[in-house]
């Protein structure tokens, strides 16, 4: 008798009924469809992340909520602007600036440097030394019927200033929803309609952005737009205040305000809007991305608010208003009238809300932006230096330039290429200005090919770019 080593259990083999395995082209023809239904998954999850552009990204969002988890990273909320690579005795720095008056002379706080080649601007204005940016110039399609005019330097001041009424409303504005990255247009639009214009946003769109992606249009662009494309005039200033909003909604003038913005679940923003109304508590706002309020009479924002968002972009303004009525506004306005003491004001309130809290970024840039205004670049580089060792949001010079400017006019080319490339890492690819300004330090260090490249991009994203179309004729 032989002893089975068979441990395994004997198992009748079940009848299957004579099922035959399925075909090789049907087993491999399902196996290569799912091999490319995975392929083309993560192909569009690339294409998504790495070729789509942020709006069209968007676009995809909207309609396939889900595809947000693939959106390629964005700077923390909390993130800044990056700390000045020199920053010195702080202190003493601080110290100096809020003492200082711009009614006496500045004194010299930094060791003397050799100053660039002064920066080219395309509207020169003899009442005006330099702006905050430089002078974006459009390319008109249509003149106006009356010619443009040109605000005198000199005003004279009201013995008395305007009685302003407890409330005011402005009718008659036609409100635009804004468009991708549009409420430039949008709110000039907005502003425009009181007067009867009758184009939509898309038609200013076309001349401030050939890009929609570009993330911003400045004042000069939107005063330049207007004087160009209406019989409408404009103006822009920084350093207004509560009074002269309501002042100017009282006498019937459309006014848009500089702010910053940041809606539920969203980061800070840069956002025009277009004030038409006031009470004693609040401000009636047309906004292109919120809306217009209950029954279309304007947005209620409490003053508080309107204020401290407004100081994010050194409460600066547009005022739009007929020929005809120049001489009102201007006497309207005041001192403000003058760019020069508009600057003056600007800084004076800044410096006062820098000396109330030290840890106010916003009042050290507004600092900065208002002595560039005035030609002082070494006193405003310092105060750019104190607003960057503060919490500044990570989007500011997708707006606002003026330390690119300050930097430059001193010599301090690593603290323009450091800002530079901290907007190129944060959507500032999408900014001209980001490639203006890196193309003059390229320039400036007789970095010719790279500086005509940086030129290039500078108009490949606009080219209505006057400023940078110059920098790149002076190259040859």
């Amino acid at each position: 008798m032989s002893i089975s080593e068979d441990t395994q259990p004997n198992l009748a083999i079940a009848d299957i009924g004579g099922v035959s395995p399925p075909p090789p082209l049907l087993f491999y023809g399902t196996l290569f469809l799912f091999v490319l239904m995975i392929i083309t998954l993560v192909g569009s999850i690339i294409a998504f992340r790495e070729i789509l552009r942020p709006g069209q990204q968007q676009r995809v969002v909207n309609m396939l909520p889900f595809m947000e988890a693939f959106l390629p990273s964005r700077p923390d909320p909390g993130d800044t602007l990056p700390t000045p690579m020199s920053s010195g005795d702080m202190d003493r720095v601080s110290d100096t600036l809020l003492s200082i008056s711009i009614s006496t002379p500045l004194p010299t706080m930094l060791p003397e440097e050799i100053v660039p080649t002064p920066i080219p601007t395309s509207q020169e204005e003899a009442t005006l030394q330099k702006s905050a940016t430089p002078s974006p110039a459009t390319t008109p399609t249509m003149r106006p019927s009356v010619a443009p005019s040109v605000i005198p330097t000199q005003i004279a001041v009201l013995n008395s200033a305007p009685a302003i009424p407890t409330s005011g409303r402005m009718y008659g504005f036609r409100h635009e929803q804004q468009t991708w990255n549009n409420c430039g247009p949008a709110s000039i639009t907005i502003a425009l309609s009181y007067y009867g214009w009758p184009e939509d946003q898309e038609f200013a769109r076309r001349i401030f952005r050939p890009d929609r992606e570009d993330k911003n249009v400045t004042p000069d662009e939107m005063v330049a737009f207007v004087n160009a494309e209406t019989n409408i005039r404009a103006l822009w200033r920084m350093g207004g205040d509560l009074d002269t909003l309501r002042l100017l909604i009282a006498n019937e003038f459309p006014v848009i305000i500089g702010t910053g913005y940041m809606p539920e679940g969203y980061d800070w923003l840069g956002h025009y809007q277009t004030v038409v109304g006031f009470d004693p508590g609040s401000f009636y706002i047309y906004d292109s991305f919120i809306g217009t309020g209950e029954n279309g009479e304007g947005y209620a924002r409490p003053v508080a608010e309107v204020d401290r968002e407004w100081q994010h972009f050194n409460r600066r303004f547009i005022v739009l208003y007929p020929p005809d009525r120049e001489a009102q506004l201007l006497s309207l306005l005041g001192d403000l009238a003058d760019p020069m003491a508009a600057a003056t004001a600007a800084f004076e309130t800044a410096q006062q809300e820098a000396r109330t809290n030290p840890r106010n970024g916003f009042a050290w840039f507004n600092m900065g932006t208002s002595l560039v205004a005035l030609g002082q670049y070494q006193q405003a580089a310092l105060a750019f230096d104190q607003a960057r060792q503060v919490n500044l949001p990570w989007r500011m010079l997708w707006y606002q330039f003026g330390p690119y400017e300050a930097y430059y006019n001193i010599g301090r080319y690593g603290d323009v290429m450091a800002l530079v490339q901290s907007n190129l890492n944060n959507g500032g690819q999408y900014v001209e200005e980001t490639f203006y300004w890196q193309g003059m330090v390229y320039a400036a260090q007789g970095q010719t090919a790279d500086a005509r490249n940086a030129f290039r991009r500078a108009l490949s994203i606009n080219p209505n770019t006057a400023f940078a179309q110059e920098a790149l004729n002076r190259l040859g």
